[in-house]
């Protein structure tokens, strides 16, 4: 279980979320800042916007009515000639995007609105963009959704073993197991963030999610460690921390420094203004049940068939790919690909069939709100077979 003296649920700034009308105030930078790409993922009833930066900037955002649209000036900014300025989206939500040389320090990107339920802004790095989310009206399924994310992928290898076993792989067969598993209940619906060997943007992944109106967001990594020795397996929810180990984590997965992942938690002023998207209740407290069925599930199925499983236990950090998620969400570090035996394990198509069954064990459990130790109805088939 998580100790109550570490777990910190309401403290600010657990998410780089900025609110409505809400001025950002960013890093002061010396020259200007080139906007490089705008780019869109338009869904039914989400859309996610990214403005990519050359560096870190100073920006304001505001609302106008008549018609309804949202723009943000970037300070000291400059548009590159070869972005494409004009993007039309007509969607529900959004008509279209432009973007311009407002005066000689200032770029503007307008978003023309159509109906908009709720806006939310994030802002990452490395590289440095400015993510907007845009909600409309939710269309309700009965049916219960599961995204699963399987990490890397593309020209992003993510973590390499000593004997070359790639992290993308990996983690793809296992999503593509576990995908198969769940996907045996009529009344569940899973669909995976990729289902080959492609680069995702990290911001796109949790679009992915969004757009599917999920009900479960599971993203599914191998960890790695400068120390050969560590292994085991450990779960996270997005939280803020201060933790030397997950911080290490959570700063590889992002693809940033460790240093710049301190310089972020940091940054007393910026963290003030944030809002915390976990201070909603429900997710926040879902994320935390989810990852402890899944961590439990997988220590003990994997206990019973392997020797020296080590149980990291459930932890959190802030993970990019949790950013902006509107479901319960958690990231699974399934063992540790740079450990010369955990390597090996992972290389066997019969652990990685083991853990894509517990895994699922841990959801199925979970979205029965069964009591510990109880039963569940679905998961008894998943274990009878076993390759």
């Amino acid at each position: 279980m998580i100790s109550k003296k570490k777990y910190r649920p309401f403290l600010p700034g657990l998410i780089v979320l900025i609110s409505l009308l809400f001025v950002l105030p960013g890093i002061s930078v010396a020259g200007s800042t080139d906007v490089t790409d705008i780019s869109y993922w338009s869904y039914p009833d989400y859309t996610r916007v990214v403005i990519s930066l050359s560096d870190t900037a100073e920006f304001i955002k505001k609302r106008l009515s008549n018609p309804d649209r949202l723009y943000f000036d970037i300070r000291a900014g400059r548009i590159r000639k070869e972005i494409k300025t004009n993007l039309p989206v007509g969607n529900s939500m959004l008509k279209a995007i432009r973007a311009g040389q407002f005066d000689e320090g200032t770029v503007r990107v307008v978003l023309d609105l159509e109906k908009v339920k709720d806006v939310k802004v994030i802002s990452m790095e490395d590289p440095v963009r400015i993510v907007i989310d845009i909600y409309g009206h939710t269309v309700v399924s009965a049916r219960k959704r599961i995204v699963i994310d399987a990490g890397h992928g593309g020209h992003d290898p993510g973590a390499v073993g000593p004997k070359k076993l790639y992290e993308k792989d990996v983690v793809l067969d296992v999503a593509l197991k576990l995908q198969k598993l769940l996907s045996r209940d009529p009344n569940i619906e899973v669909f995976l963030t990729r289902d080959k060997d492609v680069f995702i943007r990290l911001e796109e992944r949790t679009a992915i999610a969004n757009s599917k109106n999920a009900d479960l967001f599971v993203s599914v990594h191998a960890n790695a460690s400068p120390n050969r020795a560590a292994k085991g397996i450990e779960t996270y929810f997005l939280n803020w921390t201060d933790d030397e180990e997950a911080m290490k984590v959570a700063a590889r997965e992002n693809q940033i420094s460790l240093r710049k992942m301190k310089k972020m938690l940091g940054e007393r002023d910026v963290l003030d203004v944030m809002l915390g998207d976990l201070k909603r209740e429900f997710k926040r407290d879902e994320s935390v049940k989810l990852a402890n069925y899944i961590q439990k599930a997988m220590v003990a199925d994997l206990t019973r068939n392997y020797n020296h499983i080590v149980d990291l236990k459930v932890k959190w950090a802030l993970f990019y790919v949790l950013f902006g998620a509107k479901m319960p969400s958690v990231l699974v570090e399934v063992s540790f690909i740079s450990n010369p035996l955990e390597e090996r394990l992972l290389s066997r198509e019969a652990y990685r069939n083991e853990l894509a069954r517990s895994i699922a064990e841990g959801i199925v459990k979970y979205m029965s709100g069964s009591p510990e130790g109880q039963t569940v109805a679905g998961v008894g088939e998943i274990r009878d077979r076993r390759e």
